[in-house]
């Protein structure tokens, strides 16, 4: 029997980003950029270093921003070209690498993220693939591959659907997806059962699901099968959960770091800690943040107008 491979990645985009207002009140929250890239970007370049080509967008109202990103911009290449800033330019080409193509649907109405997916389902066909939130800006360890590539090669072996999880603190058990798994191996576990947003007195295990699945094409019947949940929503955990009783579902704990950036707290630290890693910044803002003197006196906030 021919092996899966993964060749699609899913981006559930269609979000309003209201934890931004009012930010995101004309733009798309993907768009919003920690340094120099904005966030869709970043998960797109981690799908592409996976080997995944085909990038498949589930829009919205007022998205059309993270179409014009991904597309030729003729007029700022030519402007670019005639100035002769080669650096620039090969910045804006390499958004898009030729090899890379991208499809992209409405999500009609906001009816939760297991409806985002299955509006992919055409596009997807008979075939396993990725789902990467691009809130979850995820970074592999140094010198190392990126959290899905990690995914990418466990599938390889598994040939069944992964989840990313991370162990999180009890309190904070209602936000996420939680996982009971036994371990099958150092950082791979064999889920039993998935539970959308529990209370810590009733959360199975503190085992997290992250922004990053690979799924395989049966999880469609079973999202669709599945009545609205939490906050009213199709939620993609349901259908997991229903697909464990025809399917075997892993979680990898994943090697990496992952930023909430759909919290301000969660952008602000992946701003911060990737500026300092940053080529061309990370040194001079290093040697700001040392020499920063916290606190303002009377004058200089007058001066500012705070």
């Amino acid at each position: 029997m021919q092996k899966l491979k993964i060749n699609k990645a899913v981006f559930p985009v269609a979000g309003l980003g209201t934890r931004f207002l009012p930010a995101t009140k004309a733009q798309p929250k993907e768009m919003l950029p920690v340094v120099d890239k904005p966030l869709i970007q970043y998960a797109v370049e981690e799908a592409y270093s996976a080997g995944i080509r085909h990038m498949i967008f589930v829009t919205g109202r007022n998205k059309r921003a993270i179409e014009d990103h991904f597309d030729t911009s003729y007029e700022l290449e030519n402007e670019l070209e005639v100035a002769n800033k080669q650096a620039l330019l090969s910045v804006v080409r390499s958004v898009t690498p030729d090899d890379m193509y991208f499809s992209y649907v409405r999500q009609p109405r906001s009816l939760g993220l297991g409806h985002a997916v299955l509006c992919a389902e055409h596009l997807v066909g008979n075939e396993a693939f990725a789902v990467l939130l691009a809130d979850d800006l995820m970074v592999g360890p140094a010198g190392g591959s990126s959290v899905l590539a990690q995914m990418v090669d466990q599938f390889d072996e598994l040939q069944q659907s992964i989840l990313a999880v991370q162990e999180v603190p009890a309190e904070h058990t209602r936000r996420y997806g939680i996982v009971a798994a036994d371990a099958v191996s150092p950082g791979l576990m064999k889920v039993k059962a998935m539970v959308e947003k529990p209370a810590p007195e009733v959360a199975p295990s503190r085992m997290g699901v992250a922004g990053r699945y690979i799924l395989t094409p049966a999880v469609f019947n079973h999202i669709r099968s599945q009545a609205s949940g939490v906050g009213g929503e199709i939620q993609l955990t349901d259908g997991i959960s229903s697909l464990l009783g025809d399917e075997a579902v892993y979680a990898l704990q994943y090697k990496g770091k992952r930023y909430d950036c759909g919290s301000k707290e969660g952008f602000l630290e992946a701003s911060v800690e990737l500026a300092l890693l940053h080529s061309e910044v990370g040194a001079h803002f290093r040697n700001y943040l040392e020499n920063l003197q916290i606190g303002w006196s009377g004058r200089e906030r007058r001066a500012a107008n705070l």
